[in-house]
């Protein structure tokens, strides 16, 4: 039984994508937070470093790592069927796994679109539907999808990738709905504009990126990945048992600045 609502000790908590960026953020905070962290990554070796940074986060708690594509069904169940062999249980799933690359629609491939799509929304719902057979049968969860500010505006140069976020809401929204008898909360969080690889090359890509951004942020900054590590937490633990299928903006009063 947890000592706070923001405790999560016992709890066990995936993080596709956790290896760096947003993920790794949110990962930290769940790390801090007491949950034993389970990041899931293609990239073998940026999963070993999380993991390093994870157990220095907190020594008390030692984190796992898995490498799998979140775009594959195959590789979906299998990071599932190996937490549960491992821990017995799945608390939370932080579906943060996703990639960008920028161009006007039209100069889009039709196999750029569906690898945006595959990465950035597909791979949510897999890793969802992977899990919802332990949380059910758990009579608890907790999912944490990762949408955009590209969920809410456009971008000229980001129609797949906003067309992937704004079908996580939706898609955050239903299965909020569709899994609240089995006590599963679903919930998404739309970062703004965070420090990150992805966003380091979108401000090479799109010219006066960074100083746009900036001005119109109250805040007056970019977010980092840290930024993330509460929300993450709040979202993960039982004090967010009666929130499901919200979006959360994390984004410095970006959404809220006209």
């Amino acid at each position: 039984m947890t000592s706070t609502p923001f405790d999560l000790r016992d709890r066990v908590a995936i993080v596709t994508g956790g290896n760096g960026g947003i993920g790794l953020g949110m990962a930290l905070g769940l790390a801090r937070g007491n949950a034993t962290v389970v990041v899931v990554g293609r990239n073998a070796a940026k999963n070993a470093q999380a993991l390093d940074v994870l157990r220095k986060a907190n020594p008390g708690v030692e984190p796992f790592a898995l490498t799998a594509d979140v775009t594959q069904e195959d590789d979906c169940a299998a990071f599932v069927a190996r937490t549960l062999e491992r821990y017995g249980r799945i608390d939370a799933l932080v579906n943060n796994a996703g990639t960008n690359f920028r161009k006007p629609p039209q100069d889009y491939s039709l196999d750029e679109w569906h690898k945006l799509i595959d990465a950035n929304l597909t791979s949510a719902f897999l890793c969802s539907r992977a899990v919802h057979a332990p949380m059910a049968k758990a009579r608890r969860g907790k999912i944490v999808n990762i949408g955009s500010m590209t969920s809410i505006f456009g971008a000229s140069f980001a129609g797949p990738y906003g067309a992937a976020k704004g079908g996580m809401v939706q898609f955050t929204k239903a299965t909020a709905v569709a899994w609240a008898a089995d006590n599963i909360q679903v919930n998404a969080v739309l970062p703004g504009w965070i420090d990150t690889e992805l966003t380091q090359q979108a401000r090479k890509d799109v010219p006066g990126l960074h100083d746009s951004v900036v001005a119109r942020t109250p805040t007056g900054r970019w977010g980092v990945p840290e930024d993330f590590a509460g929300i993450a937490v709040f979202l993960a633990s039982p004090a967010s048992d009666f929130i499901t299928g919200a979006a959360i903006p994390v984004d410095g009063g970006y959404s809220s600045h006209i």
